[in-house]
């Protein structure tokens, strides 16, 4: 009988979370014969390479203008989802890594560019082919921003540019490996992915947004994917700040800049799908195909169809004598302020770019403590973006709602911080001691024995509590929920990267275990793991 009191997302979380006496039985061999290949071809259309722009120099004649545009665009998708490096393998064929990570190397997002007409790209739908660094033109519509401001609910940003990139997901390319969990893993991916675009946004002088609420079979008919294989999950409407009609300012400024037209970050950028609280006995193997179809949205919602913005963290000078909004905050806690100097990502950004396409996920810890500077520096870095808008970064990123993600740090090995759980309050910044132990073994355990968890000095953790995420946002949510902790995770990752501390993300755990450990109640879902070290 369905569970009646559960909305499908929380039956499905419920359903997929690892247990130590289930997790034998829920693993099962990998058949590599049957691996989907993590390449999307096209037999026709018109290839535009993209690769000259990574390493010539721009043109100083009259074509430099569209020149500095291509190199713009072809570096915005390579630090966003480029190859970045080729691993040997025993069987001869290489595999590649790209800029940003994903659970087991199996890429599952597909990037496409969706053109309303612009001097570079004639109006219609090109994919990303990651595999040549290239674009494919695969459809020539006139029409086609009609259709997705259409499909998108007249989402004010898409009246004032013209250019998208949609992200998809093609689900076998991680179900062959994680099976129903692979839902989880997927919307982490893409939120790093979403991470990687407003960064490299920032460096190439774009504005990005971000659309999670829109008509999903609109979208994904004006793709043309087969919704059996392939769902389009985000939207992400693309500001060209060079733009001298729209701004003003001529191609070489490199000074922080307005945000186009003032258009407010948040608006619209997370809509409620119906809750779906009636459903069958579903098998295993057939829950991720089924959440899928429960958190799609076919029109707007009326109850929303007049947004507010969303601000995600409210800088510390405007909150006046607003009272603590941040939870945890209990007498007894020790209490350790995070401020601290902000990390300078160099001229141009170009310490940011090398670190995006530098970026490796660390295999091994030495077990060596971190420094307290280093994870005040990260803690900053990821949640107070205000702090860098001097060096041209966009000082309030869009998330679809970062009011419902919590984060917890687990020490085992940071000096002059005491070993214990601790409640990071953003708002504040600080962190909030909450228990006192060191839970090294613990984490080596709720990890699924991996080292990582044993030898790495903090441990993070997102949490949101699902009841009252879906009460807001219906079973979509669950996208939404871990497309932002996937988000925070890669600002978290490029931080580390960027100071020389080692980080690895981690997506598979025993989920009530770290319940215990952090002594939060059964009801808050863990959603993501990022392990900080000393790498060995």
């Amino acid at each position: 009988m369905p569970e009646a009191r559960l909305s499908f997302a929380e039956h499905y979380h419920e359903r997929t979370k690892y247990a130590p006496e289930t997790l034998a039985r829920k693993s099962q061999g990998l058949d590599w014969n049957t691996q989907p290949s993590p390449y999307k071809d096209y037999k026709i259309g018109t290839r535009y390479d993209l690769k000259p722009y990574l390493t010539e120099e721009i043109q100083s004649d009259r074509d430099g203008l569209l020149a500095s545009r291509w190199r713009r665009l072809s570096r915005l998708l390579f630090c966003s989802y480029g190859l970045t490096a080729r691993v040997p393998t025993v069987t001869g064929e290489d595999f590649y890594l790209r800029a940003a990570p994903s659970a087991g190397g199996l890429y599952p997002a597909e990037v496409y560019l969706i053109s309303a007409g612009t001097p570079l790209l004639s109006a219609g739908i090109y994919n990303y082919q990651v595999r040549t660094h290239s674009l494919i033109h695969f459809w020539l519509d006139s029409n086609v921003w009609g259709d997705l401001q259409k499909a998108c609910f007249g989402h004010p940003t898409l009246q004032n540019t013209s250019m998208a990139i949609a992200i998809t997901a093609v689900f076998q390319r991680s179900a062959w490996r994680y099976q129903d969990r692979a839902y989880r893993r997927i919307f982490l991916d893409t939120g790093h992915l979403l991470g990687n675009i407003e960064l490299a946004s920032s460096i190439e002088d774009y504005q990005s947004y971000l659309i999670g609420g829109f008509d999903d079979e609109a979208v994904n008919e004006l793709l043309f994917l087969d919704k059996q294989v392939e769902g389009a999950i985000a939207i992400v409407p693309i500001v060209d700040l060079q733009d001298e009609e729209r701004t003003g300012r001529g191609q070489e400024s490199r000074e922080p800049l307005p945000r186009s037209l003032n258009m407010p970050k948040g608006l619209m950028t997370a809509l409620p799908s119906p809750v779906v609280s009636s459903y069958p006995q579903i098998p295993d193997g057939e829950l991720l195909p089924y959440l899928h179809q429960a958190t799609q949205i076919a029109e707007m919602p009326k109850q929303r169809a007049i947004l507010e913005p969303v601000s995600p963290i409210e800088p510390q000078s405007d909150r006046g004598n607003k009272p603590d909004l941040d939870k945890y905050n209990f007498p007894f806690c020790s209490k350790v302020s995070t401020a601290t100097e902000s990390i300078h990502w160099g001229d141009d950004l170009e310490m940011l770019e090398n670190t995006i396409l530098q970026r490796r996920s660390t295999r091994e810890y030495s077990g060596t403590k971190l420094e307290l500077a280093e994870l005040k520096a990260i803690l900053d870095f990821t949640y107070q973006p205000q702090h860098y808008t001097d060096q041209g970064f966009d000082g309030s990123p869009d998330y679809f709602d970062l009011s419902l993600i919590e984060t917890f740090v687990a020490v085992t090995g940071v000096e002059d911080l005491e070993e214990g759980c601790y409640y990071y309050a953003p708002k504040s910044q600080e962190l909030r001691q909450i228990r006192f132990k060191n839970f090294r073994e613990e984490l080596h355990y709720l990890c699924l024995g991996q080292e990582l968890g044993r030898d790495a000095g903090a441990v993070i953790f997102h949490t949101a509590d699902l009841q009252k995420a879906v009460t807001k946002y219906g079973d979509r949510v669950y996208r939404y929920l871990h497309m932002d902790a996937g988000h925070l995770g890669q600002r978290l990752n490029l931080a580390a990267i960027g100071l020389g501390v080692g980080v690895s993300g981690i997506a598979g755990f025993f989920d009530d275990l770290v319940n215990e450990v952090l002594g939060i109640p059964n009801d808050e879902a863990v959603l993501y793991i990022t392990t900080l070290g000393r790498p060995r």
